[in-house]
């Protein structure tokens, strides 16, 4: 530990360490801003994939045609959540959240230089960027998160609030991201694209060194914080040997497929990862429930993130509806025309993080005045507002597109999405930041990172069964989007209800078994 680390701290300056960011632990700031410009990389180069992807060879693309385009970004994207859950266990187990995040940081950094290098070494090394990306996100993204849970004891009621402001980093990044890497898009310059995001992770890893592993050891030594994120378990042998023999094994595969001497389907293999992320989900928690290394307590505690992780699946299944349908709405069957201004289709996109750094610090302050109250919901009452919140929005989309039927050739108003998007947007803050508190809270001692793993590997798995749904409406027709829509409100009607019987019951168990609110 450094020597500012060390430096004994009078009462009042422990005090103003606690509420240095708007009245959240100084850490929250560093560690806001690393996942901010992480976040910038990985949304600089989202929205260039798949159209760098189908782009002709003479415009700098690979010529795919869109099917297989799409089918390999949802592998992309799924594995990076995927990987999420190894990675929790390997900062648990060997490397510590600390190093993990590090290592992690180095990694996507490296995956987004592939990437921008593949311009002059061809495809292969712009898939193994890929690979990279993935591989350090899966310790990154859980590592963060923990970290950021740690600020807090288990019984703060600033928790939530502040895995709130967090999320807005996210946001913030994901709308820099957008606006700085489409000037690129427009001139074809793909590669420059890919290299802006890696200048983002570069940054995201500077900030990180050099302020929030500073800030964080100085706050665990004032306020005598045991801090777990500094060293792992340490319960598994040889655990660098299997790592680097799986990292040989995945090289040799990406190869053999690269010299196409295996077979590679990409919309077959994106299919099956839906059926293969709900099987990790699943056989986790079963062997976990059965494990003898945990009491009574810590299994009902899991019990309870294993409905969120449910919850958290079923409520991203039709929030990532945006993408699809939503988006075909916009540019289909919305007048985008605006005070004699057109308006591009996808700029509805951006409303999802605008609203989110509009409303996050409100939502963040109702959270602590309620607690104050002693009128704060517990976790699964939240996630079931957030869902409530969001079959609103779908209600709107009902309503828009059923009203264009009446009219054969009329455009809806854009007022319909913007409104549902808002609802949407508050739906999200109510449930994924809380998702986020949830899992640090509640996940048995040293399962923290693991935890933290599945619940962004729900994430995964609700993006893919949202691909299925909206898979479903045909591109050149708006008869089955009032159907779809009207599925995902009561999909997400019979989930919040499903949630808030269960609430009381889950909640009061916890607290006869360990004496914990959720």
């Amino acid at each position: 530990m450094n020597k500012d680390a060390q430096t004994p701290l009078s009462t009042a300056e422990v005090a103003a360490l606690d509420n240095n960011f708007m009245g959240h632990p100084k850490p929250l700031r560093s560690l806001f801003f690393t996942e901010m410009w992480e976040r910038f990389s990985y949304y600089s180069i989202r929205p260039l994939l798949v159209l760098f992807m189908v782009a002709a060879v003479g415009s700098g693309g690979f010529g795919f045609d869109e099917t297989t385009a799409s089918a390999i970004y949802g592998i992309f994207a799924g594995s990076l959540y995927l990987a999420a859950v190894p990675g929790g266990w390997l900062a648990d187990n060997w490397l510590g959240q600390e190093r993990a995040l590090w290592w992690g940081s180095i990694v996507i950094a490296l995956g987004h230089l592939s990437i921008a290098l593949s311009a002059v070494f061809g495809m292969s090394l712009f898939f193994v960027g890929l690979m990279f990306i993935v591989a350090g996100s899966g310790l990154f993204k859980t590592c963060i998160s923990v970290m950021v849970g740690a600020l807090y004891p288990k019984e703060d009621s600033r928790r939530d609030a502040g895995f709130t402001l967090f999320y807005m980093g996210i946001n913030i990044g994901a709308l820099l991201a957008a606006l700085i890497v489409g000037v690129f898009k427009e001139k074809a310059m793909w590669h420059v694209g890919f290299g802006v995001g890696g200048i983002g992770m570069l940054i995201s890893l500077l900030v990180y060194r050099f302020a929030a592993r500073k800030n964080l050891q100085r706050y665990a030594s004032a306020k005598n914080i045991d801090a777990e994120w500094e060293r792992s378990n340490e319960g598994y042998r040889h655990v660098g040997r299997w790592v680097t023999g799986i990292v040989i094994a995945v090289a040799l595969m990406a190869l053999a497929i690269g010299f196409e001497i295996l077979p590679f389907n990409a919309v077959l293999v994106a299919e099956y990862m839906t059926y293969t992320i709900a099987a990790v989900v699943i056989l986790y928690f079963l062997i976990m429930f059965v494990s003898p290394r945990l009491n009574a307590a810590d299994k009902k505690r899991l019990l309870v993130c294993f409905l969120l992780i449910i919850g958290s699946v079923l409520f991203w299944s039709s929030f990532e509806q945006q993408p699809t349908s939503f988006n075909l709405f916009a540019d289909g069957y919305t007048d985008l025309d605006v005070m004699g201004f057109s308006i591009p289709s996808i700029w509805f996109q951006s409303l999802n993080p605008l609203f989110i750094l509009l409303l996050a610090p409100i939502v963040s302050i109702i959270w602590v005045k309620l607690a104050d109250r002693n009128l704060e919901p517990n976790s699964m009452v939240k996630f079931a507002i957030g869902m409530l919140l969001a079959a609103a929005g779908f209600g709107l989309m009902v309503m828009a597109s059923k009203s264009i039927l009446v009219t054969p050739g009329a455009l809806a108003s854009p007022l319909w999405l913007v409104g549902s998007l808002f609802l949407l947007t508050l739906g999200e803050l109510s449930l994924s930041p809380v998702g986020l508190s949830a899992m640090t809270k509640l996940a048995p001692a040293g399962m923290q990172g693991q935890m933290m793993g599945l619940f962004f590997a729900s994430i995964a798995l609700g993006n893919l069964v949202a691909a299925f749904f909206g898979g479903h409406v045909s591109a050149d027709k708006i008869e089955g989007l009032p159907s779809l829509f009207t599925t995902m409100m009561v999909f997400l009607i019979v989930s919040a209800v499903i949630l808030l019987l269960l609430s009381k019951p889950i909640n009061n168990m916890l607290h006869k078994s360990t004496n914990a609110a959720l």
